[in-house]
């Protein structure tokens, strides 16, 4: 059977990032009801600044056309993402990544059970060009992960290929996604992931 690691792509260039959170439970019963919780949580992806509190990101699950959408994240959906700093031309202030795969595996006997959303880079939906609008390029990749192994659950965001989105891109884009790409471990998407993967764990919904 697959683990749930095994849906991290394979880091090959650039920058890897990882953050997590657990939470330990005194039975098993316990631990998979905290699972299911957490794990339609991550799925809910326009709750997620809700979860990771003051200051985060906020994000919105949108179809291939851009348009917003309500209820869980699918693959093939997209996800737009206002920044707490000045976004992009190429997003006209948004960033955009398709949800590229989502797996999951879920039996509350097995020793262990989990989620995994992986999403890239892509263009702005609204436009013609291909330019990508994130400050990363498209070779790079985020998976979120909630799994449950023996009576602990654990959250965590998962960076591989992470590299700016500096080439094809105007000249705003080159400095501005260069500035964010090198910064994003300590003063961006650092303290967000970690926000959110304790929020994912935290509360009762």
């Amino acid at each position: 059977m697959q683990n749930a690691e095994q849906t991290i792509p394979q880091q090959k260039t650039g920058r890897a990032t990882d953050f997590t959170a657990d939470r330990e439970f005194d039975d098993r019963q316990s631990a998979h009801k905290a699972f299911k919780q957490a794990a339609s949580r991550l799925l809910t992806i326009n709750q997620w600044q809700q979860y990771a509190g003051a200051g985060s990101s906020k994000f919105c699950l949108t179809n291939n056309e851009g348009q917003e959408l309500n209820g869980f994240a699918k693959e093939g959906l997209l996800i737009s993402i206002d920044l707490p700093v000045p976004g992009s031309n190429a997003g006209d202030g948004l960033e955009w990544v398709t949800i590229e795969r989502i797996e999951v595996i879920e039996d509350a006997k097995a020793d262990e059970e989990f989620i995994s959303i992986t999403v890239r880079p892509v263009p702005d939906p609204h436009k013609t060009d291909t330019q990508i609008a994130h400050f990363y390029k498209d070779l790079t990749t985020n998976t979120f992960i909630v799994k449950r192994s023996h009576n602990k659950v654990i959250a965590g965001a998962h960076g591989r290929n992470e590299t700016p989105n500096n080439e094809d891109v105007d000249l705003h884009d080159k400095v501005r996604n260069t500035i964010v790409a090198l910064t994003a471990r300590i003063g961006l998407a650092g303290p967000q992931w970690k926000m959110l993967v304790n929020g994912l764990l935290d509360g009762e919904d």
